[in-house]
């Protein structure tokens, strides 16, 4: 990251899983971190202790999207990257509204980085050819779609699309990228005959965990020239 390195990456949804790995593995090698968390988890005061700058966000509404922007543009001048992990899960089930379900999708998958990326622009541009990041956490339905998710793979497709346009509005100062992952690690609480399902429908039969994730992103981070593409992470599932 050569001359950029005391610019901080801003992780959104920071404070579970991939986020969370991601921030420590940063922290680790004594880049700056912000992370955005919605609710106070005993892994925001590690982080906390750790280093990273923790602001809380709601990004339920535009007003608290852009007031997480305001804050970020009050604690720093640069950015190094700005990686859109914060997501949800909704699937259309009886008794719920169809119209918050989507709503809801759109509002963390598609108008929190939209909004996001235009907020904070200054902050990612002004720093030489190639020296800014963002990347968005997209999903591997994207590909295929999903009959339980209908809302979720529509945002996610969506995500995936903007991610080719502020390529072309942000080049060649800022790279961007997506990631699509398909099933990265379990919750403590699955079963084992949940896990064995899941595995069983990739090829590589695994959960690879949070490294292959990092991987990729210093992967993104490192390169001076790849940008506007999704990278899989799915363990070959869509072939299945």
């Amino acid at each position: 990251m050569g001359n950029t390195q005391q610019r901080p990456i801003l992780i959104t949804g920071g404070g579970r899983r991939i986020g969370l790995a991601i921030a420590h593995h940063f922290l680790n090698l004594h880049q700056p971190v912000i992370v955005s968390y919605r609710n106070e988890y005993p892994s925001i005061e590690g982080l906390r202790k750790a280093g990273a700058v923790c602001i809380q966000a709601d990004f339920s509404t535009d007003e608290g999207i852009l007031a997480f922007a305001e804050k970020v543009k009050s604690t720093t001048s640069g950015l190094r990257a700005l990686i859109h992990n914060a997501s949800a899960w909704l699937a259309e089930k009886p008794g719920t509204s169809l119209s918050d379900t989507l709503s809801g999708m759109l509002q963390i998958h598609v108008n929190a980085p939209y909004l996001l990326n235009h907020a904070l622009l200054d902050l990612l541009r002004g720093h030489g050819h190639a020296a800014a990041d963002i990347i968005h956490f997209t999903d591997y339905v994207v590909e295929r779609g999903s009959d339980k998710h209908i809302a979720y793979a529509a945002s996610k497709a969506a995500l995936d699309n903007m991610t080719r346009s502020f390529a072309r509005k942000l080049a060649p100062e800022v790279k961007v990228n997506a990631i699509a992952p398909a099933m990265i690690l379990f919750n403590e609480s699955d079963d084992a005959e949940y896990r064995q399902q899941a595995l069983n429908k990739s090829l590589m039969k695994i959960a690879p965990g949070e490294k292959e994730v990092i991987d990729l992103i210093d992967y993104l981070l490192t390169s001076c020239y790849v940008t506007g593409r999704t990278f899989a992470v799915d363990g070959g599932r869509p072939l299945r």
